[in-house]
């Protein structure tokens, strides 16, 4: 694996919002669901599409706290506009889990 410099990893804005709506995406090619974060005054709510439909719902992604990258461009994905990449790691069979704080945190807190 390349081995990349400070100044490379800062240029990667990565946030924490609060999932303020959810709702399944049924024209996404593969499962996934619509969301709406809240990352604060500073960047304000964006949207993302996300495959994370094996292990949650929309009622259970509501409220909870999770990392983003919010510096990509956005994205066209069918007919919805992603504007953040919402960060996970795969389970043993490759589904998503998401990542976010352990303890409550202000949104739109910079990851360092």
């Amino acid at each position: 694996m390349d081995q990349i410099g400070f100044a490379d990893f800062e240029r990667v804005d990565i946030r924490v919002g609060t999932v303020v709506a959810a709702e399944p995406f049924p024209q996404a090619r593969k499962p996934a669901f619509k969301l709406q974060i809240d990352f604060g005054p500073e960047i304000g709510v964006k949207k993302s599409s996300a495959q994370i439909t094996v292990h949650y719902t929309p009622e259970t992604l509501v409220g909870r706290q999770v990392a983003a990258v919010v510096n990509f461009p956005p994205r066209q994905i069918g007919p919805f506009m992603s504007e953040v990449l919402t960060l996970g790691f795969p389970d043993a069979n490759g589904a998503v889990v998401l990542i976010g704080p352990s303890l409550p945190v202000p949104n739109g807190g910079k990851l360092f």
